[in-house]
């Protein structure tokens, strides 16, 4: 039986788990907290040496440059995408006219930072700090200066980066040993989240979530398909059904980087990616990239709005765009980011931060198609880089399809 399969039967198992057992299921928490602290342990030195390894690999100091810009446009255009599609949907659903907040909870939003703030946030002035702390943009920041700075030098770093790669190696062969005990620590997560919070805590918000799972359905069935077919020439099914074990990663431990080694892992050994062009792109776009933060932000705001009764002017929805796309770039890709930065969407148009707190109840069941829109964002990315830089190998792609040419 495949891993993805028996992940899959595990998120099953759990979630009746859960619901037959109850509260009582906080006794088998700490499984599920063990298996995210293993998968965590991996990511500083993986995304590091595999990062910093990939960019030293592209000799060509110009196809550097093109690859980055290209990736970062693609990021931006699918962002906007992302937020103009939740408002729009929002709108269009009234999501939130039935709904009535009674709770009044104060929370603490801190102000979103400027762009010359933001800036000066993910350069590290102490790397072995940005480490410690597993700040990840500075991290990316750190790595991207590294790498540039071996490629020109040249030979003389040559045995840095091939010290680089093995370490990237043995971080591959350890993420192996590390997700072979994947369906016993999704079995507690979801186990966990699903006793916690029940239908109880969820029936109010119900009509959200779902909607909430289908547009993201949505944007990754219409968007990446349209991106996938029309820019690269590439047939869609091939790519999800390759992906199967990432996603099935993803809606478990609800972070983008505990889902980074399977990422990088499958990009290579299944999409057919270059590990050079892999390893740089997606560990970019692994904080750059939150197609799923941007649509579920967007579509919060206009929830919670409604549900007040709080009449948005344009001058508002512009004001809602360019907040919400700052504030995924510096959403931390770990469970429950995204309800941080929400307080920060919220208050910058004067939605009350009540409803941060409401949504707060369904927020590890939404965390859950956040990050799988996420880690599948940034592998849409990947692939159309290296359809583009002709870093694609298509019979790696097509392989269990037995199928070598692209669709016309």
């Amino acid at each position: 039986m495949k891993l993805w399969t028996k992940i899959l039967i595990s998120i099953a198992c759990g979630i009746l788990c859960g619901f037959v057992l109850g509260p009582q299921v906080e006794y088998i928490k700490f499984i599920g907290t063990i298996f995210v602290n293993m998968l965590n342990m991996l990511i500083v030195p993986l995304m590091f040496a595999s990062m910093v390894s990939g960019i030293a690999s592209i000799p060509d100091k110009n196809k550097l440059g093109r690859v980055g810009g290209r990736a970062i446009v693609m990021y931006v255009v699918t962002t906007f995408m992302a937020i103009a599609g939740g408002i729009v949907l929002s709108h269009w659903l009234q999501l939130g006219t039935e709904m009535h907040l009674t709770q009044a909870t104060t929370l603490a939003a801190k102000p979103l930072p400027s762009p010359t703030e933001l800036l000066t946030m993910i350069v590290p002035k102490n790397p072995v700090s940005a480490f410690a702390e597993g700040n990840v943009l500075q991290i990316i920041v750190f790595a991207l200066f590294f790498g540039i700075s071996l490629n020109l030098v040249g030979q003389k770093a040559k045995i840095i980066q091939d010290g680089l790669e093995a370490i990237s190696s043995v971080m591959f062969r350890m993420t192996a040993i590390v997700m072979s005990f994947s369906p016993i620590g999704v079995f507690a997560l979801m186990a966990w989240a699903t006793g916690s919070f029940g239908l109880d805590v969820l029936l109010p918000v119900l009509k959200f979530l779902l909607s909430y799972w289908v547009a993201c359905a949505l944007f990754a069935t219409i968007i990446f398909t349209c991106i996938l077919r029309l820019l690269t020439g590439l047939r869609s099914w091939p790519f999800f059904k390759n992906m199967a074990s990432v996603i099935a990663t993803a809606a478990s431990t609800c972070s983008s980087s505990a889902s980074l080694p399977i990422t990088l892992q499958t990009a290579e050994q299944k999409l057919g990616i270059s590990k050079g062009l892999a390893s740089f792109i997606l560990p970019l776009g692994c904080s750059l990239n939150m197609n799923g933060s941007a649509l579920f932000q967007a579509m919060s705001a206009i929830f919670i709005a409604q549900a007040y009764g709080i009449e948005l002017q344009v001058e508002h929805i512009i004001v809602l765009i360019m907040t919400i796309f700052m504030a995924t770039i510096g959403t931390a890709n770990i469970p429950g980011g995204g309800l941080i930065m929400l307080s920060l969407v919220f208050t910058s148009i004067g939605i009350p931060l009540e409803g941060v707190a409401i949504l707060a109840g369904i927020d590890r069941l939404r965390d859950m198609a956040t990050t799988v829109l996420n880690i599948t964002g940034d592998t849409v990315c990947a692939v159309y880089v290296a359809k583009r830089e002709n870093e694609l190998d298509e019979s790696i792609y097509y392989r269990e399809l037995s199928i070598t040419e692209p669709a016309v």
